[in-house]
């Protein structure tokens, strides 16, 4: 019996023990949530109309998906009604994250009629603009603006813009299976033209530059039956886009970036997906698109992100065989990658707008973690110095007994930070279950005194006593682990932190009970200065003399 509470107690210590050097040598450290170790956060809504709450639902999905990937721990997608909250603790390229949940990854194929170059900063307007007629199609889209003076004539200015059309081409011959990007025809904007004063008394005409941003085609206006205008991603080129041949998440089976060995420059493959919806439609449009006929004039096929062209590929042979194609352009890494995320996880059922983008300083996370550690520091104190008081000697194994309890929560933290995040919350969980593990040493003292006052010695009480609590432990922290295992499944965000951690405390709790105060307070009772000395603050018998003196 004693080798067996020996080997229990000294075998939990070592694993404790040898558990937090480990992690110290090797220098493991928990992970930080946003609020510990700063990061990024973004508030999006939906940029038009009231989405169904299903359609909300897959978004907070798809956006937990694309964040998995960029390997963010403790990412947090927390949806508020029609708001959605992205949390990025500690992402370094603060950039690129935000940018990729700034898109909501609307993924579109359209054959290019035409394509006009030249231009700065075009952006889509959310809404049609009152006021503005625009009218695409292959032979360009053209439009009207009227300028009233403030003068007694009032002054009316044309000014039309054609973008310019690709001249169809003599076909080629089949070449390997790829989509090469084409450099676009570039035609310098209008400019502006000296103002014409007429004689005196008679009216005064003004020439002004015209805004080409009211040619393109509104976002709620960008139908996938539709003829449309839109930017490319720089906002320097103007496509005139015909109706939608593939939808990307129909079309896509998988996309990845990858390095062209031969180039060196950044590409990104895609797998298409069989049937209709996948290879059979960008074949159709191949074709066309390669002969150059009047629903292709332009010859590309143009990737289309949240109305916007990312590539316009120009293939090289009229039909492919394999669902393997390889898009070369003038890609970055990280926009390979970001566009390779995007076409792989799918399109988002509501466009998202982002409404609001912070970035949290990492100086206030640590004065935070340094408020949490003083008043946690400071609470355990107090408990530790009452224990001490009311319990005398067996303070000890409390002390020894939250040790061991807090190194195995330390090194379960530092060696699974993938699931494991430390946030203020978090914190807030393991100050907490302190106090469920002094209820576990008050259970079992207070049932060691009630033997010891009926008239049994403590070497014969600790055996019986741990038995009695044991019951009463299991069950004040089952319902402890229940409900935070409830609070985890139901809530979100910082909520689910404090549940995790209360939880794992909990389940620490239990064991330290068993391997560690278990045998600790057995074998203490078994020396002579616990079985000779009053170390509970109660004298032997004391019960039981009481009731024969009354």
């Amino acid at each position: 019996m004693r080798r067996r509470l020996l080997i229990s107690l000294i075998g939990v210590v070592v694993v404790a023990v040898g558990a937090l050097i480990a992690n110290l040598a090797v220098g493991n450290k928990p992970l930080l949530g946003l609020d510990l170790q700063g990061g990024a956060s973004v508030t999006l809504r939906p940029a038009y109309g009231d989405p169904d709450p299903a359609a909300m639902s897959e978004v907070v999905r798809l956006y937990r998906t694309r964040i998995e990937s960029l390997n963010i721990g403790e990412a947090e997608v927390i949806r508020q009604g029609n708001t959605i909250v992205v949390n990025l603790p500690g992402v370094k390229d603060q950039e690129r994250a935000l940018k990729l949940i700034g898109t909501t990854g609307k993924v579109t194929f359209r054959p290019v009629l035409s394509r006009q170059g030249g231009f700065a900063g075009l952006t889509v307007p959310l809404t049609g603009a009152s006021g503005v007629s625009g009218v695409t199609g292959a032979s360009g889209p053209t439009s009207t603006v009227a300028t009233p003076t403030s003068t007694a004539a009032t002054t009316t200015v044309a000014t039309t813009a054609t973008p310019t059309t690709a001249a169809p081409g003599p076909q080629r011959a089949p070449s390997q299976v790829e989509s090469t990007t084409t450099s676009p025809a570039t035609t310098a904007p209008a400019t502006t033209a000296p103002a014409t004063t007429a004689p005196a008394g008679g009216p005064t005409t003004t020439q002004v530059p015209f805004d080409f941003s009211a040619l393109l085609t509104p976002a709620d206006q960008d139908l996938p039956d539709k003829t449309v205008t839109l930017p490319d991603r720089d906002g320097t080129t103007i496509y005139s886009l015909g109706p939608v041949f593939a939808q990307g998440e129909d079309a896509v089976e998988s996309a990845s970036a990858e390095i062209d060995q031969q180039t060196g420059f950044w590409q990104v493959s895609l797998t298409l997906s069989g049937g209709d919806k996948g290879l059979g439609a960008w074949n159709a449009a191949a074709i066309q698109c390669f002969q150059r006929a009047s629903t292709c004039a332009d010859g590309g096929m143009a990737i289309i992100i949240d109305h916007q062209v990312i590539s316009a590929p120009v293939p090289q042979q009229a039909s492919f065989d394999s669902p393997e194609i390889r898009i070369t352009g003038d890609f970055k890494q990280a926009e390979a990658s970001n566009l390779a995320r995007v076409l792989k996880y799918g399109a988002t059922p509501v466009e998202m707008r982002a409404e609001e983008s912070r970035t949290v300083s990492a100086t206030l996370g640590k004065d935070s973690l340094r408020a949490g550690i003083i008043s946690g520091i400071i609470g355990v104190s107090l408990v530790l110095l009452l224990m001490l008081l009311y319990y005398r000697t067996l303070a000890l194994v409390v002390f020894g007994g939250l040790a061991v309890s807090g190194m195995i929560v330390w090194s379960m933290v530092t060696m699974f930070d993938n699931f494991f995040v430390l946030t203020l919350a978090g914190v807030t969980g393991i100050i907490v279950s302190v106090g469920v593990t002094v209820d576990s040493y008050v259970v079992f003292f207070e049932r060691l005194k009630d033997e010891v006052r009926s008239g049994r010695s403590l070497r014969s009480s600790a055996q019986r006593g741990f038995a009695s609590a044991w019951r009463t432990i299991l069950a004040a922290d089952f319902v402890s682990l229940l409900g935070a295992v409830v609070l985890w499944y139901l809530s979100v965000g910082s909520v689910r932190g404090f549940a995790l951690f209360l939880g794992l405390s909990t389940l620490c709790d239990m064991v330290v009970a068993w391997f560690f105060t278990r045998p600790a307070v057995i074998l203490l009772a078994r020396t002579k200065r616990f079985a000779g000395s009053s170390v509970l603050g109660v004298r032997l018998g004391e019960a039981a003399s009481q009731g024969g003196a009354s």
